[in-house]
């Protein structure tokens, strides 16, 4: 059991790895492509590698669902929080985009009670009150400091929580393997659709060959996240994920020279502390 857990939590880390490197790859290529060609390609090369292992073939029935509305609904939050995160990241620093994301598990308990029922105590509303002070630290509306990208990260927060309500619901008619080909399904059959209005022309193949390890990282990360939670209670791993702004950190400084100013740290300090209670609490309660 400690080796299965040690292990569980060695994968969740390389996970952490992996999309950290994503982020920072997108910001890279939206420095000269637009970020809706990133997030297609993203799509693509991600559903290439996925069908490649999950497939009718391999296994029957994958693509018959349950639940359809669910799944097409949860696909259409994806790519909604994808388009969201990769257009912010053009503007925005890597820790100030994820610091936004961070408010998620926020959101998802705030708005677990009114969609399933799981209504949280007074203690975790005022960490969930408190959580959400921490983002307007971040973003200072009104005082001109943070670009209004930030409104864009944080749709897709909210988007992004829906979707984990959505997922949680889906959870009880369809697979994982199900989901998985919907989700990729959807966005590149959206984002091909409307690829003739965002084309400007062949990218270089510098750019080429990062839109390739983008998708592979969003892949491999993915594919790291489910072998992780097969072997450890998402309880222990989910504190983990917090551990990526350090990555970010390193990677924003190295590869684009950006430090996040004090209040960044500041209002990213207040969302996970209030993240780690919640989770805390949570635990507690079961």
């Amino acid at each position: 059991m400690t080796r299965q857990r040690g292990i569980g939590i060695a994968l969740m880390l390389l996970a952490i790895v992996c999309f950290s490197a994503l982020d920072s790859t997108a910001k890279y290529i939206n420095r000269t492509v637009d970020p809706l060609f990133t997030v297609w390609a993203r799509y693509v090369v991600a559903v290439i590698l996925t069908f490649a292992m999950i497939n009718p073939w391999t296994r029957p029935g994958v693509l018959r669902s349950n639940r359809l509305d669910l799944q097409l609904l949860r696909s259409a939050l994806m790519l909604f929080t994808t388009i969201c995160s990769f257009t912010a990241l053009k503007y925005l620093q890597l820790v100030e985009n994820m610091s936004i994301q961070f408010a998620t598990p926020l959101l998802v308990a705030l708005l677990a009670g009114p969609l399933l029922g799981e209504w949280v105590g007074p203690r975790r509303m005022v960490a969930i009150v408190i959580g959400l002070g921490g983002i307007l630290i971040i973003t200072r509306p009104g005082l001109g400091v943070m670009h209004p990208a930030a409104l864009i990260a944080l749709a897709g927060t909210i988007g992004y929580a829906f979707f984990g309500i959505i997922t949680r619901k889906l959870a009880a008619h369809d697979s994982s393997a199900t989901t998985t080909l919907y989700s990729g399904f959807v966005g590149i059959v959206a984002m091909t659709a409307i690829l003739p209005w965002i084309w400007t022309g062949m990218p270089s193949a510098t750019i080429l060959g990062l839109l390739l390890v983008m998708g592979v990282l969003a892949a491999v990360g993915h594919w790291l996240l489910i072998l992780a939670h097969a072997r450890v209670a998402a309880a222990t791993l989910s504190p983990l994920m917090y551990s990526q702004i350090i990555w970010l950190l390193i990677l924003g400084y190295v590869v684009f020279g950006d430090w996040p100013d004090r209040w960044t740290f500041v209002g990213a300090s207040v969302v996970i502390a209030s993240g780690l209670y919640l989770l805390y609490r949570e635990r507690e309660a079961r």
